[in-house]
């Protein structure tokens, strides 16, 4: 698509085509032929685009990325709005948009991916910043397994990465075939950048040996390695991971995604991997006091696993790394990782079950 000019800024790279055309016609003023000759192509084109945002703007997310675009990028000028656009629930951050493209690409690898999940739904409420992930799992309530912020939802939405199911107060998102996708693309260009071998990623699903078992189960490398195991079973037919164990790991992915609320965290935590430094690591002053809790809880927790265990257990339950990508990082022989994994949450258990009786704090 040919670059914007005169008086309008550069969209962000992640903008869709289709949204740029629809901005320019309703926040510039440009008529349909007059797009359709900048981009070279039929104006009943330009306007199928214009149609099509302008009825998706019933999504909330959608609709607040862009108003936000239009009144961030057109040049630093103010057009008139809408009445529906006007009563917009989150006026004060109405401005609030994605600008780093790279940010939304490795977002997406991570939330995307837990989205994937059965049972999962991205809800997001009218007077917050954050959106979270949440998952149904054993007990009547479900469990908050990842935090995303909302301008990073908003730019999921526009990329129809996310749909709305259910709107109100508190609102809800599924994944879309488009943000599946999306996400297979994501993976397969972050494996390639790796430098690997091979490609482990070139497609979505993949066997895998399941030594336990003695078959070949074939599962969704979109998905977190603990949800995978935790549908293997032993020889004797038991689960390869015990719900406990498995909620150790969403307890410890839930305090890494909430201490990643506050600034300049995310970087630090390579120095908790065996290949980085082990010293020096200190929680930091957060914006408030839950992600400085998280902070805390997360490195007592890795600091009593120790080297190896706390390893795979920062890269498999945060990072949500491949077993053998872990494997091969570490130095480890193939298929050693789903053991060693076990073990590692077996010990991460008994560090829950030691610090508060099993019983997960109250968040913030």
């Amino acid at each position: 698509m040919a670059a914007d000019t005169g008086t309008t800024r550069r969209w962000p790279k992640w903008v869709p085509a289709g949204a740029r055309l629809y901005l320019s016609h309703t926040e510039e003023g440009l008529s349909l032929r007059a797009l359709a000759r900048r981009e070279g192509c039929h104006a009943s084109t330009v306007l199928r685009h214009v149609r099509r945002f302008e009825n998706r703007r019933d999504d909330p997310l959608v609709d607040e990325a862009l108003a936000a675009l239009g009144r961030r990028q057109v040049g630093g000028l103010s057009f008139p709005k809408r009445e529906d656009e006007l009563r917009m629930t989150v006026s004060a951050r109405s401005d609030d948009i994605a600008t780093d493209e790279t940010m939304v690409a490795r977002e997406a690898r991570r939330v995307l991916r837990r989205l994937c999940e059965a049972g999962t739904i991205l809800v997001i409420s009218a007077d917050m910043d954050q959106a979270a992930v949440l998952k149904q799992g054993e007990g009547p309530q479900p469990v908050r397994i990842a935090v995303l912020e909302r301008r990073v939802a908003r730019a999921f939405a526009l990329k129809d990465w996310i749909a709305c199911e259910r709107q109100g107060r508190i609102s809800t998102y599924a994944i879309t075939s488009a943000g599946r996708a999306a996400l297979k693309r994501l993976i397969a260009t972050e494996s390639r950048s790796s430098d690997a071998e091979t490609d482990p990623f070139a497609e979505q699903h993949r066997l895998h040996d399941d030594t336990a078992g003695g078959a070949r189960e074939r599962y969704n490398l979109a998905e977190s390695p603990v949800a995978a195991l935790s549908r293997r079973k032993d020889r004797d037919g038991t689960p390869f991971l015990k719900p406990e164990l498995v909620a150790a790991a969403e307890r410890l992915r839930e305090d890494f995604e909430i201490a990643q609320m506050g600034p300049r965290v995310a970087q630090n935590w390579d120095r908790f991997l065996t290949s980085g430094d082990r010293g020096g690591f200190g929680s930091g002053r957060g914006p408030a006091e839950g992600p400085r809790a998280a902070r805390e809880r997360v490195q007592a927790a890795l600091a009593d696993l120790g080297p190896g265990l706390g390893d795979i257990a920062l890269r498999c339950c945060c990072y949500l790394e491949g077993l053998e990508t872990t494997e091969k990082s570490m130095g480890w022989s193939a298929r050693s990782g789903k053991i060693v994994l076990r073990i590692a949450l077996q010990r991460l258990r008994l560090h829950y079950d030691a610090r508060d009786g099993g019983r997960a704090p109250m968040i913030g």
